[in-house]
């Protein structure tokens, strides 16, 4: 609390100060955990941080990550959110929203209640996603529009993966809820039986390596299912982003779109950018470090996604952070209650690909792997590296103007970064639970000095200092982005009249 001695709890002096739109040198100065102002010679500060030759960019906002979330089997995913938080955090992101299951059969609050309880450890601010899995009319009707009143205003869907994925039916009646509710929609888009068919074909094959997991899952599939996601979105006339694109067809899906004015969005994350099947074709198993799903490409496209996310048509940039141990659940999918147990196809007793838990660890890389890979080698600029993994996202889910910007008013959430400093990213120097990082041995250019997370320093020089519950739930209200464009087919408005 500043007092009569000081003008400020906290000055940031002398930095580049990269927000979303435009880069300059300045001051900024914090109070009661929001930013108060931004010039030059700013007043004293009770604390003063000399932040000359560092950028100073708004903290990060990871929309996409998966932490402590349980499985109908009984297993709990390893990270926890106070590990995930220090990671997080470690890595330059103060916020992130994180997904509350729903498992078939059962009622949200079957799993809600106690997710939300465990969350209260995180040392980051943190919102949720509600994933719909069986939407009943209970749920669409009861259980949803409560959600949405506490401040969960997004839903996420899948349209593959048992036991999660929805039939089309069953994904309009979640858009038409959700648009009744101003609320938002994010979808994993690809398509089920398709996947099914060449995972069949595969295995009776004897081609089971973790290389064959891109082969069941190649790009048509995730195109053909972000194309229909799109065309279902746009006949009830409800927003949605498309999650993890991975390829340039899935994202060619969303400018086509977006040129005839559908409210559709697309994301991307480090993975998609940075790694390839060369990846997943390593020795040694080593391939199932890097299972996730979409799975990775060929060597080159990550080069069309950067070229997604210049152009506009990519706009966010998520960890997807779903992060399983290589010594324990990579290789025994039956160990963490995910994948599936005890399927050993292959000679080496190592389980098939479809049987390995997908997702890889990036919640703390992610910031450092983009700057290093986007803004130091020159592929994007600051304002861009902002707008990626902090800005838009705030704008998409109901957090604009207290996360993502350097303006007077916004929560003091800063991350300092010596543009300079080189060092080798290795897992033994991350915090997360995880004992692998797909990155391992990945030379960075551009680090994380410092986290302020609302005005105080969460870390510094890589030690964490924010406390287990010092974080925030972030409730989200009505936001005009997640409002219909007002455009139906012939002008029926099937969704209105439902309601």
């Amino acid at each position: 609390m500043a007092n009569h001695e000081f003008d400020y709890d906290l000055v940031v002096r002398g930095a580049t100060l990269a927000g979303p739109a435009e880069v300059f040198e300045a001051d900024l100065g914090v109070r009661d955990g929001v930013i108060a102002a931004v010039g030059r010679g700013l007043r004293r500060g009770r604390d003063e941080i000399d932040a000359k030759g560092l950028v100073v960019t708004p903290g990060g906002l990871d929309p996409h990550c998966h932490i402590e979330e349980p499985s109908e089997g009984g297993g709990v995913q390893e990270e926890s959110f106070s590990s995930g938080s220090a990671a997080a955090l470690a890595g330059g992101t103060t916020s992130f929203i994180c997904f509350v299951p729903q498992w078939k059969g059962h009622p949200i609050a079957a799993t809600a209640t106690g997710y939300e309880a465990s969350a209260r450890a995180s040392r980051a601010d943190y919102s949720f996603h509600q994933i719909i899995t069986d939407p009943t009319p209970a749920v669409l009707e009861e259980e949803v529009p409560a959600l949405v009143a506490r401040g969960i205003r997004s839903l996420k869907v899948f349209l593959t993966y048992d036991p999660l994925r929805l039939t089309d039916g069953q994904f309009l009646e979640v858009l038409a809820t959700a648009r009744r509710l101003g609320a938002f929609v994010t979808v994993h888009c690809e398509n089920y039986d398709a996947i099914g068919w060449r995972i069949r074909a595969l295995l009776e094959a004897g081609l089971t390596d973790p290389l064959q997991h891109a082969w069941a899952r190649p790009p048509v599939v995730e195109r053909e299912a972000t194309h229909r996601a799109i065309a279902l979105a746009e006949l009830v006339d409800q927003p949605i982003q498309v999650f993890h694109v991975s390829c340039d067809e899935a994202a060619e899906e969303i400018a086509r779109a977006r040129a005839r004015g559908v409210k559709v969005w697309g994301e991307t994350c480090p993975q998609y950018l940075t790694l390839s099947t060369d990846d997943l074709a390593k020795p040694d198993f080593e391939g199932a470090k890097v299972v996730c799903s979409p799975a990775l490409r060929a060597p080159g496209e990550a080069e069309r996604i950067w070229a997604r996310i210049r152009e506009g048509t990519l706009d966010v940039v998520s960890s997807d952070h779903c992060g399983f141990s290589f010594a324990t659940a990579k290789r025994d999918p039956g160990s963490s209650g995910y994948g599936q147990g005890g399927a050993k196809a292959r000679p080496d007793g190592m389980p098939a690909f479809n049987a390995i838990p997908n997702g890889v660890p990036g919640i703390e890389t992610r910031l450092p792997v983009l700057f290093s890979a986007g803004v130091s080698a020159g592929r994007i600029d600051l304002p861009t590296f902002v707008r990626l993994t902090s800005t838009n996202a705030a704008r998409l889910f109901g957090l604009a103007g207290r996360k993502g910007t350097l303006a007077p008013g916004a929560d003091a959430d800063l991350v300092l970064w010596n543009p300079d400093a080189e060092r080798t990213l290795t897992n033994a120097d991350l915090h997360h639970a995880i004992d692998y990082t797909p990155w391992e041995g990945m030379r960075l250019k551009g680090l994380p000095v410092m986290t302020i997370r609302r005005g105080e320093v969460a870390v510094r020089d890589g030690q964490v200092l924010a406390a287990p519950g010092s974080g925030r739930f972030l409730a989200r209200g009505p936001y005009a982005l997640a409002t219909p464009s007002g455009r139906v087919p012939d002008g029926f408005d099937a969704a209105a009249r439902r309601g």
